[in-house]
């Protein structure tokens, strides 16, 4: 058996079941927009930084994709994610200097906002008099911090937010940032931290209106999603720093499952993030290590993001050292 024909051809059937992919999938409705924010923000970013350095561009994936169910959605397939940590790494990596593309999910968890308080909109402000609103006493800090570091994100440059909701657009601007970042070379990172929906229902295949209960039994037919991670790698921008995400709720597979997905999508590093856990402690795998990272508060180390970014950062100057003549 000739192992190279082997490759060959299973790399042929990827591509192949992508661009069946892309060609079913219905198009991006903003699709121009995306790619007009996209070319501003990589431009205006590869400008070399205050440093003499290039700056480095990270793109943060945040939230669980959407699988509709009908063309006109009434119900679908959800993943669980509430994006947490998408939007606390991307406060940690603007600190550490970066832009940063969020990729994220509608209605998850946004940078800098995550001290706001839980409470409804409206319970944050109360009236001074009859026309004059201001925010509560006891949630001003918040608030002022919150606004004030969003801001300054933004008006800097570093910050490019881009919302998705189905699997179909997720995929469909993972690729359009990838191809955009091809430019950046190994000043360009990927840090995969959305819940990517495994099966999808083909838009060729589904129905118009909303499914009737009345029909009886639903038997639906769900098509795997192509692993696109590999040909990120490969093709959409070879030269970038990849780390991808692993969830499991078995700890006794979880760090196996990640090396795995190391090999097989050639990743740089794959996070091992046990459910019950993963907000205390990560495993960042790499193809010799196994290093754990924790939150310790008494350290005054409020998020278990904090030193997992700075691990990434030092890892990535690593990378492009490499690239250094």
């Amino acid at each position: 058996m000739d192992l190279g024909n082997g490759l060959g051809a299973t790399q042929n059937m990827l591509d192949a079941e992508i661009q069946s992919f892309f060609d079913s999938a219905p198009p991006l409705r903003s699709s121009g927009d995306v790619s007009e924010k996209l070319e501003e923000f990589v431009k205006r970013n590869s400008i070399a930084s205050g440093n003499g350095g290039a700056r480095r561009i990270v793109c943060v994936t945040s939230g669980g994709t959407t699988v509709p169910l009908e063309k006109r959605c009434v119900r679908y397939i959800d993943n669980f994610s509430s994006g947490h940590r998408g939007a606390a790494s991307t406060e940690y990596f603007v600190k550490a200097g970066y832009a940063v593309i969020f990729l994220y999910r509608k209605g998850t968890y946004q940078p800098f906002c995550r001290s706001l308080p839980d409470d409804p909109l409206l319970e944050c402000f109360e009236f001074t008099d009859e026309s004059t609103v201001q925010v509560r006493h006891s949630h001003s800090e918040a608030v002022r911090r919150a606004i004030t570091e969003h801001r300054a994100a933004v008006e800097e440059g570093l910050l490019l937010k881009l919302s998705f909701t189905t699997i179909f657009e997720y995929l469909q601007m993972l690729q359009m940032i990838s191809l955009s970042l091809r430019s950046v070379g190994p000043h360009a990172m990927f840090y995969l931290a959305a819940a990517v929906s495994d099966f999808y229902v083909p838009w060729k295949s589904m129905a118009e209106h909303k499914i009737q209960s009345s029909s009886g039994p639903l038997d639906m037919q769900l098509n795997q999603v192509p692993k696109m991670l590999l040909v990120l790698r490969k093709d959409w921008t070879p030269m970038a720093f990849c780390v991808s995400f692993k969830l499991e709720t078995d700890k006794h597979i979880l760090l196996e499952k990640a090396d795995a997905a190391l090999k097989k999508y050639k990743m740089h590093m794959v996070i091992a993030n046990e459910l019950s856990i993963r907000k205390e402690e990560v495993v960042a795998v790499t193809s010799n290590e196994r290093i754990s990272v924790h939150r310790n508060k008494s350290l005054g180390v409020d998020d278990v993001e904090d030193p997992l970014i700075k691990l990434l950062v030092e890892r990535h100057s690593s990378y492009i050292k490499s690239f250094d003549p």
